[in-house]
């Protein structure tokens, strides 16, 4: 391995110094560069195996993002107290390095490439989305290793009508628009966003103000690669076979993919057609000491998917005979499950999504402990790909698809969310994917936002999603609404939108060729929207509205706020007097931090709830003569017995209250523990309360 000069450069990207050197850290990758925005350092590698490797089609190609917490100036948490397993948002900032670089490599090129990007420094006002990509990119730029980069990133932004590039966090909280953008300089590769309602054409402007600027961080990176020596490895030529095998295999496959996948027909029968398709194909050709057994195989995967893709693009048909622009048949049902607090099953087509929503109380909140400060969360979206959806046998886990697929869900629901304050709740929403053939994450945002309206959640509309496809040949391309599995496997591009009739909360937009021009993204994302509102007007068919009460199987949550100087009364020495407000209602009673006094309690019935509320409101409440209670016996003497009418307070009622009869002993009427209606009589000026007994005997 030759030894890496030393080299960097530094630009104004939008008004953030961003900087790119090598040579100096991690020399035996074979790309190596920090990238320092602000107090941000990110390293950067770039490593390949010395082969390829044999009898595959695709790109063994693996991303890590690794936050150690020490850039924070943090220790892990938990027993090890080292980094372990990576975050649910290492994971997320993986897989959108991924997705622009995967498509930028060349064809057929098979060597395992591993990208690491560690965290060396955290600067809590940047943003490491796109810096992540364009180090990633940087690193692959300045090494050995085969690559039609650069390929540039910028975080969009938008307040007050007015776009930003590289917002900060902060600023991002006041941002309609949250828009990653990668691409080369002639086009764009991928969209990550998350939007408050916005039309298609503020999309489309962000995603263009963002092209401008990465465009910026290409020319940074071009300058650091051109004052390295690394030269690219070359690929080798095909095999002398190749086209003797091409020809023949042509011939073979004749019309026959044509002529099945013009007729119309389901999943189950085109990869059964499929399968017959290929044995035939190893029967005839493929013996077993071939030894050209993989280079056979991959040359029918090229001409499978090249004849699979001229039939959808010239005859302008789909495999099960939809129009481009028809969405599948939809099947929607809601309150399908009787003991969950919200139920909704959604099937189009082939795919189905169960959405299951749990309300739950503050105890049930997410702690996320990362590089930024702790935060706590209200909302999560959990999807689950078991293997059964697509009729297979396999594992059960959650990885990086799962995590994906549900914080685009996520995002595209959080817009129409209530405010905490207006809905005091946390809330889990599940889809379990029951079938799977394309587009289960847009089944999924339909479901989730079904669910919400059964549960009785004041959600402030409905949202739908729908996932586009598109095929290209030279200056012929056509766009597919509401893509299955096929089309998205053989197809160019994979476009998710999600939205409400007032606009889109969600996109991602992934592109396996060059790039993608202005005209197809205009054209795909208006398309999408026809798409996304007839769903919506489905959905509306079955609930257009919130349930107006709640699901009788959530918890009841009740929040009040009291003087903030008798917190220290419902407390009590110790928490012994919160303690016993939950002991003896059933209830949870959370107190808020801050001076403002403020006080939920939650129950699993309204019943408990109430007799919460009851105790907090006789501790905190200046007893006042003619108020009634359900007190309790503590003590009995020789002049009365003591009642205590809620916990921490008491009275006396005297022998002379008990009876209107004369009283020898008071025991012959009351023992410790028994309930007594009571009212107070009178308060003296020590505050001590004379009680008197409700329907005297």
């Amino acid at each position: 391995m030759t030894e890496m000069n030393t080299a960097s450069t530094e630009g104004n990207i939008s008004n953030h110094t961003v900087s790119l050197s090598s040579g100096k850290m991690a020399k035996q990758a074979n790309g190596s560069i920090l990238l320092r925005v602000k107090d941000t350092v990110l390293l950067a590698t770039a490593t390949m195996s010395k082969k390829a490797k044999e009898g595959i089609d695709f790109l063994p190609l693996t991303i890590e993002f690794s936050e150690k917490m020490y850039s924070a100036g943090k220790i892990p948490g938990g027993f090890f107290k080292r980094e372990a397993r990576p975050s649910t948002n290492s994971t997320l900032i993986a897989r959108l390095i991924d997705r622009p670089l995967r498509p930028s490599f060349p064809k057929g090129f098979h060597h395992d490439i591993q990208i690491v990007i560690t965290v060396l420094s955290y600067d809590p006002t940047v943003s490491l989305d796109a810096f992540s990509i364009v180090a990633a990119s940087a690193a692959l730029s300045v090494s050995d290793i085969p690559f039609n980069g650069p390929v540039g990133a910028v975080l969009v932004g938008r307040i007050d009508g007015k776009y930003i590039i590289n917002p900060s966090p902060e600023e991002l909280k006041d941002s309609d628009i949250d828009l990653v953008v990668a691409g080369n300089k002639e086009a764009v590769l991928m969209v990550e966003a998350g939007a408050k309602e916005v039309s298609e054409d503020a999309i489309i402007e962000a995603i263009l103000e963002g092209h401008k600027a990465i465009k910026e961080t290409i020319s940074l990176q071009e300058d650091l690669a051109s004052k390295t020596s690394k030269e690219k490895i070359t690929l080798p030529e095909p095999p002398a076979e190749y086209g003797e095998f091409k020809e023949k295999l042509n011939q073979f496959l004749g019309d026959k993919i044509e002529a099945f996948l013009t007729s119309g027909k389901s999943k189950e029968e085109v990869e059964a057609f499929l399968d017959e398709l290929e044995q035939s194909m190893k029967d005839t050709f493929i013996s077993d000491d071939d030894q050209n057994a993989s280079l056979i195989q991959s040359v029918y995967n090229e001409l499978k998917k090249e004849k699979i893709r001229d039939t959808i693009i010239s005859k302008k048909i789909r495999v099960d005979g939809r129009k481009t622009d028809e969405v599948r048949s939809l099947a929607i049902e809601t309150n399908v499950l009787p003991l969950t607090h919200g139920s909704s099953l959604f099937t189009r087509g082939e795919t189905q999504s169960l959405g299951v929503l749990t309300l739950g109380t503050s105890i049930d909140e997410q702690i996320i402990d990362g590089l930024a400060d702790s935060a706590r969360s209200k909302y999560f979206f959990h999807y689950n790909f078991p293997p059964f959806s697509v009729g297979e046998v396999g594992m059960i886990r959650t990885g990086r698809r799962e995590l994906g697929h549900g914080a685009l869900a996520e995002r595209a629901l959080r817009p129409v969310l209530p405010s905490y304050e207006k809905f005091p709740y946390t809330i889990r929403l599940v889809s379990e994917i029951l079938e799977s053939n394309g587009s289960s994450s847009m089944a999924s945002v339909c479901s989730g936002s079904l669910a919400l309206m059964d549960a009785g959640a004041p959600i402030t509309g409905s949202v739908s999603g729908i996932a586009m496809g598109l095929l290209i040949k030279g200056d012929d391309y056509i766009i597919l609404s509401d893509i299955q599995g096929l089309e998205d496997h053989y197809g160019d591009m994979d476009f998710k939108v999600a939205g409400t009739t007032e606009g889109i909360t969600a996109l991602q937009l992934d592109i396996k060729v060059a790039g993608l021009s202005q005209e197809i993204l205009q054209k795909s994302l208006h398309q999408a929207k026809e798409g996304r509102l007839f769903i919506l007007q489905e959905m509306n068919k079955v609930i257009s509205v919130p349930n107006s009460t709640l699901s009788e199987h959530a918890p009841k949550i009740h929040t009040f706020n009291i003087n903030p100087e008798k917190v220290g009364m419902i407390i009590g020495p110790g928490g012994k007097m919160i303690r016993k407000i939950e002991e003896e209602s059933g209830a949870t009673v959370t107190i808020a931090d801050g001076n403002d006094g403020e006080i939920t309690i939650s129950s699993k019935s309204q019943l408990q709830l109430d007799k919460a509320l009851s105790f907090i409101n006789g501790l905190v409440k200046d007893p006042e003569v003619g108020d009634t209670f359900d007190g309790k016996v503590t003590k009995i003497v020789s002049f009365g017995a003591f009642i205590e009418l809620v916990p921490g307070k008491e009275g006396l009622l005297h022998i002379s209250r008990i009876s209107s009869n004369r009283v020898e002993n008071v025991e012959e009427y009351f023992k410790v523990g028994d309930s007594v209606p009571v009212k107070i009589e009178k308060v003296d000026s020590q505050n001590r309360i004379n009680l008197d007994l409700i329907n005297k005997k």
